[in-house]
């Protein structure tokens, strides 16, 4: 960690009493010694993440249902689930310059482990479940409107997620849906990177990857309709 705690104090909007909370939401797995704990060495953030994750939600979903009171619940789940998702919130933790107070093991901090969104993304979780943790849940909300409102209200109109559109598009050209095929997954257990390949009938199929096979399927379909939208031709058939 090269900056110091003053300066992240002043981003998170808040002094942490258990300070060792906060030193638990920056430790990376590949510096916590595989899980073995000890006096000089804090628990991996993994467990404030999963908590992070959930008071997130909560605090999201209560200002989607006062800021679009007339937004049924379709709509405030395509708008949930853009301010939720991982590229959100790694966009809040390149914000605030997260990476840069994170403890990471070498070999993770010399590959760029400090720029990758998925990382900054669990980080960012993290130090919401340490917010909520060491301040409860006000703390926790005012660091989550504080990052996130901006972002809430240029949702005005409900956004949809590339593989809604592509539906959406295939359906309107009286083609089959969309099909999703794994094509690779790689990478450790705790930190996959997974390719799907998007197809419609007749177009050419494209890859993408992800985190996650929901991320991939959304970059693959994105990418599909990115060639759609550059009217590239339509795939070569057997037919001569």
């Amino acid at each position: 960690m090269s900056s110091s705690r003053a300066e992240l104090g002043g981003l998170l909007g808040h002094e942490f009493e258990r300070t060792g909370l906060l030193d638990e939401a920056l430790t990376h797995p590949s510096a916590a010694g595989g899980g073995r704990r000890s006096a000089r060495r804090p628990r991996d953030y993994e467990r404030l993440e999963f908590l992070g994750d959930r008071v997130l939600g909560l605090v999201i979903a209560e200002r989607l249902l006062a800021r679009f009171d007339n937004a049924d619940a379709g709509q405030l789940a395509y708008r949930y689930n853009a301010l939720v998702r991982r590229e959100t919130l790694a966009g809040v933790a390149r914000d605030m310059n997260l990476g840069a107070y994170l403890d990471l093991g070498k070999s993770e901090r010399d590959g760029g482990g400090a720029n990758r969104p998925a990382l900054l993304a669990n980080a960012c979780e993290a130090i919401i479940g340490a917010l909520y943790l060491d301040g409860g849940l006000s703390v926790a909300a005012r660091f989550i409107h504080r990052y996130w409102d901006d972002r809430v209200d240029a949702l005005v109109q409900a956004p949809k997620d590339a593989k809604t559109r592509l539906q959406e598009w295939a359906h309107a050209a009286s083609l089959e849906p969309p099909a999703y095929t794994l094509v690779a997954r790689e990478g450790a257990d705790h930190d996959p990177t997974f390719t799907i390949e998007a197809s419609v009938p007749g177009l050419s199929a494209r890859r993408g990857r992800g985190g996650s096979k929901r991320e991939a399927e959304q970059a693959a379909a994105a990418a599909l309709l990115a060639g759609i939208e550059r009217h590239e031709p339509p795939a070569a058939t057997d037919d001569g």
